[in-house]
Parts: structure tokens; sequence; C-alpha cells
């Protein structure tokens, strides 16, 4: 199990999880869920129309990443930050189903995409997925206290000059560089789950920035391990164990969160 291509896989999918829980933590605080689930299933166009080039599926993946980051950011200056990222959503699915129609040997590599290939990552994708996550923490390190005020005290923010507008497209690059190196890994669709999940279970536990990010990757790095003995184990798809136990941290989250609000009335009340 730890040797040859599992070895690969346990590499990425430890980075994939490390980076989905630190984005996921951002996602979940500004409200940006939705579009956490928009632009990896959004790029999947990308790859789609790529691969009708003849093309590398990757680049076309990148560059939607990028592409639906941009018109989210665009549009939400005229809009609602969720109506801007819907319209993003579908204008991006359209031209997925277009390119999908047009094409005649895609949907194997479709497959793959939408639900990953975890336990077939080659060596030589090994270093360049690990380097687009260190990029990833990278800016979001670099960032982190503006992003963190204009999450969390957007008026603040604004008042102490760091404009909303730029660190929300700033955020949603680092999420379109961090949709680059997890779908290939876990799909468009399993994204999603893996970086919602683990952080919303976080926020529920501790409302202290790094710890629950800190909690957000332990949370991500267990639920990708445990898939991963689990479907290596079962031969079931990895997307099941990877959905379940995120629904499962995040129920268990809430109802901790939860017992410890009523303990701390019931101490103020005594």
């Amino acid at each position: 199990m730890f040797t040859g291509l599992m070895l690969n896989t346990w590499i990425t999918a430890t980075a994939v999880a490390v980076i989905a829980g630190v984005t996921g933590f951002f996602a979940v605080l500004r409200g940006s869920s939705f579009a956490a689930h928009a632009i990896p299933n959004g790029a999947f166009a990308g790859a789609a129309g790529a691969s009708l080039l003849g093309l590398n599926p990757f680049a076309g993946l990148a560059a939607f990443s990028v592409a639906g980051a941009l018109g989210i950011a665009g549009l939400g200056r005229r809009a609602r930050h969720d109506v801007a990222t819907a319209l993003t959503f579908v204008m991006m699915l359209g031209l997925g189903a277009l390119f999908v129609s047009w094409s005649t040997e895609y949907a194997q590599q479709a497959y793959s995409l939408l639900f990953g290939e975890v336990f077939g990552v080659a060596a030589d994708e090994v270093l360049p997925i690990v380097a687009l996550g260190a990029a990833s923490i990278a800016a979001i390190a670099v960032m982190f206290r503006p992003l963190m005020l204009s999450s969390a005290l957007p008026e603040v923010a604004e008042a102490r000059g760091v404009s909303a507008r730029r660190m929300e497209l700033a955020f949603l690059l680092v999420m379109a560089l961090a949709t680059s190196m997890t779908v290939p890994v876990v799909g468009a669709l399993l994204m999603f789950s893996l970086m919602i999940g683990p952080a919303a279970a976080a926020r529920s536990v501790t409302a202290r920035p790094l710890a629950a990010i800190g909690l957000a990757v332990g949370i991500a790095l267990v639920t990708v391990w445990t898939g991963i003995v689990a479907s290596y184990q079962t031969n079931w798809p990895l997307g099941f164990f990877v959905g379940v136990l995120g629904g499962v941290f995040f129920l268990f989250g809430r109802a901790y969160g939860a017992g410890r609000r009523r303990m701390a009335v019931r101490t103020a009340a005594a």
C-alpha cells in the first residue's frame, strides 16, 4: 500500500487535503461555498474544450479555472455574489456541454476529471501538484492578514484601506490555482466536499482562525487517508468515502459546537 503508484497516491492526496483545508476555511468564512463548487465544476468545460482541440486537458482546466474566478469577480461588481457565481457557472457548464457534444472520445477522460483518479497518479505528476499546492499556501500566507480582515470584518477592512474587491479577486484566483491541482486527483465533484466539509466542521468547533485552519487541514487529511485505505480494501469509489466522511465530521462538529454553547449558557446562568 506504500510502494509504487500507491506512494504517489499518498503524496498527492496529502497535498490536496492540505490545500483544500486551508482554502476551504476562507471559502466558508467568506460565504463563498458556492464559488468553491462552481469553479472546479465549471473548469471541467476547459478540459473538454482542450481535448477537443488536441491540447493538454489540464491546460484547459487551469485556463477555465482562472476565467471562472475572473468572471465571478467581474460580475460580482454589478450583481449579488451568488447571482454572479451562478451566471458564471451556467455559462461554463453550457460551454462544457457543447464541447462534450462535439467530441466522441472524451467519455473516459470526462469521468476521470469529474470523479478523480487518485490511484492513477504518475510519478511525473507528483511534483507539479505539490508545487501548485505550495504556491497556493504561500499566496494565502502572504495575504493572510488583509484576507482575514476582509473576510471577517469587511467594513473595518475598507476603513483601513483594504479593498474588498481586490481581496475577493485574489482569493478566487487562489481557489482557481487550487482547483488546477486538485481536480485531476480527487475530481471536480469531490473537491467541493473536501473543501467545505472539513472547514465547516472546524468552524463549528472553534472560532480561532489558526486553530480552525489547522483543524480543517487535520480533518481533510483524516478524510482522504481513511478514504484511500477504505477504497483500496473494498474497491468502492474514493468519492463515496470522502463525501460520507465529510458529512459525518460536519455533523460531529455541529453537535460539539451546540453542546459547548449550551454548557456556556448553563455556566453563565449559574
